[in-house]
């Protein structure tokens, strides 16, 4: 896969399409920019779509954490991402967000806001962070030594893909008949994920919680005046729909959907709908 010089890592990236009309796709944690692999080619025509990994992510340089973790911060991955966008000499775009990509954006659409225009968010972390306690961060660790537990916990975020009965505690997540190609590109991203830093699996969850508790970007949310599409699964055990509701409040312009039988990763659960909905937001800038 190619890569491009961000600051002074190199990120890895990936380009569906083409077109007048640029959509930068931000990937949530331990995922990578291959979670809209089989939703891109349902993409409207005219839209060049790019997806980039963080770094420590997908085909990114790993640096070595920070005894803080600072360098894996929601800042750094949206200087990160700007510094891309230099490099591939896109001044004017729109994002695709998905999770954890829905802060980072925001710290890009404020730090730079001339240089977006449309926000589709699915299951976004907000811009009031997230707090996760010791054991939740030490979940993160014990997920790092064992691929079968990063599996199980990774399917709660893509959970309509699996037979219920097999989602209890202790339980090898049974998938459902029939997922195909769908199933494949699961098996592949576990494969993926259980290769992320350690700035991504405990850095993202301590510099979310910095987020929350520091308040910064909760205050500053009337300033993202730009149009955003959000979406939340209705079965997404993952972001609260009250913070999705304060953030449609604080903000402008945003409009909140609620889309039944989905958990937290549209985009792998079900990548038609998930194409369409992406399509219905961006598609007429195209025409």
């Amino acid at each position: 896969m190619p890569r491009v010089q961000a600051g002074d890592v190199q990120l890895g990236w990936r380009e569906w399409g083409e077109g007048d009309v640029t959509v930068v796709f931000i990937h949530g944690n331990l995922a990578s920019k291959d979670w809209i692999e089989l939703a891109a080619p349902l993409f409207p025509s005219g839209l060049r779509v790019i997806g980039i990994d963080w770094r420590g992510c997908g085909d990114s340089d790993r640096p070595k954490p920070a005894a803080d973790y600072s360098n894996y911060s929601m800042r750094q991955h949206a200087d990160d991402m700007l510094a891309a966008l230099d490099t591939l000499e896109i001044g004017y775009c729109h994002l695709a967000t998905h999770s954890t990509g829905g802060i980072i954006a925001a710290r890009m659409l404020l730090e730079q806001p001339q240089r977006f225009g449309r926000v589709f968010a699915l299951d976004p972390v907000t811009p009031l962070g997230m707090a996760f306690n010791a054991d939740q961060i030490g979940l993160f660790r014990a997920m790092m030594a064992s691929k079968e537990l990063t599996r199980s916990v990774m399917a709660t975020a893509a959970s309509s893909l699996f037979v219920p009965e097999s989602m209890g505690p202790n339980m090898i997540p049974r998938f459902r008949e029939g997922l195909g190609e769908i199933q494949a590109l699961f098996d592949r991203i576990i494969e993926q994920t259980f290769g992320v830093s350690e700035g991504i699996w405990i850095g993202t969850p301590v510099n979310l919680t910095r987020e929350k508790e520091s308040r910064e970007l909760e205050r500053r949310m009337p300033e993202i005046r730009h149009p955003h599409l959000v979406l939340w699964g209705e079965c997404d055990g993952w972001i609260a729909p009250a913070d999705l509701r304060t953030m449609a409040e604080a903000m402008p312009d945003c409009r909140l959907v609620i889309v039944p039988g989905i958990g937290h990763s549209m985009n792998l659960e079900r990548p038609a709908l998930y194409a369409g909905y992406f399509g219905a937001w961006f598609g007429g800038l195209a025409a």
